[in-house]
């Protein structure tokens, strides 16, 4: 959560350089390949054992679809239109979508602290987005909107993603999921890339590229995976309130972004969510129900 928190300015200062599509492809182009090389190490000559089986690559294809290709450029259009506080505080939704859609599967067993302790954080994310949505739909944003969008489709991802991460390991998962997921974009912004003229990038954005594809994108999305794996989705969901802080800060520090005490407010409230949902009431049991995906 702090890599992801610290991301949102870094990448809110790349898309201003270089604009959606050329970031887009930036990234397509790199990851899939940071992935193939480390199966490539990790594997050592023996990458053709970590191939999908042919019954799971449906599987693959839709996790790559869902949380790569679509909810990544969803959400880069959508911070593109909003900034990097709100942006954080609009994706942290996610774990409601998470939580409704395991209700629905029956793949874990949620408990009421659970349920309550993300509504909470919920009602702290609304007081900070109070100020926005008091003048409307049309103050709120469309960039705001669209991020909702991104957080219900992050949430369909962690939750299908989940059967292939316990067969395969997250590493696995990640590089072939990037890899089927690139094609499209590339074919869709590659005129969008030759228009940047790469020699005249300044350091920052450099900087902000880092940090967004190796720490954030890959190394961050490997640990979610990890996380989710052996601690359960419905345990980990509610730790992506603790983004809206740290982004709020970093967005302060190196952007500028004011905070009023109702943001402050529902901060406090956010987090006291977030902890009640992880650690009140009890340990949560060692084995949850997964969905049927025969």
């Amino acid at each position: 959560m702090v890599a992801w928190g610290v991301n949102f300015a870094f990448v809110k200062h790349v898309l201003d350089q270089l604009g959606v599509g050329a970031f887009l492809f930036i990234r397509f182009a790199t990851l899939p390949l940071l992935g193939l090389l480390l199966l490539a190490i990790v594997f050592r000559g023996r990458i053709a054992l970590s191939l999908p089986k042919r019954e799971d690559l449906g599987r693959f294809i839709a996790c790559a679809l869902i949380g790569h290709t679509f909810h990544i450029a969803v959400v880069m259009y959508g911070m593109n239109l909003s900034t990097a506080f709100s942006s954080s505080l609009v994706l942290t939704s996610g774990p409601l979508f998470t939580l409704a859609i395991l209700a629905v599967l029956g793949a874990e067993r949620l408990r009421r602290r659970q349920v309550f302790g993300t509504l909470a954080a919920c009602a702290g994310i609304a007081l900070f987005l109070a100020d926005k949505f008091a003048g409307g739909l049309s103050r709120a944003g469309a960039g705001d909107l669209v991020l909702l969008l991104a957080a219900a489709s992050f949430s369909l991802y962690t939750v299908l993603v989940q059967p292939l991460a316990k067969r395969y390991g997250p590493l696995i998962v990640l590089s072939y999921t990037l890899l089927i997921s690139a094609p499209p974009i590339l074919a869709l912004t590659f005129r969008d890339f030759l228009e940047i003229r790469v020699t005249e990038l300044p350091l920052s954005v450099w900087v902000g590229l880092f940090w967004a594809l190796v720490i954030s994108s890959f190394f961050g999305w490997l640990m979610w995976t990890w996380v989710n794996t052996v601690r359960g989705v419905a345990r980990s969901a509610p730790f992506a309130y603790l983004m809206p802080p740290i982004a709020g800060l970093v967005a302060w520090l190196t952007l500028g972004e004011a905070f009023t005490w109702l943001k402050i407010a529902g901060a406090a409230i956010t987090m006291a969510g977030v902890a009640w949902a992880q650690f009140g009431g009890g340990a949560p049991p060692k084995e949850t129900a997964q969905p049927n995906t025969a």
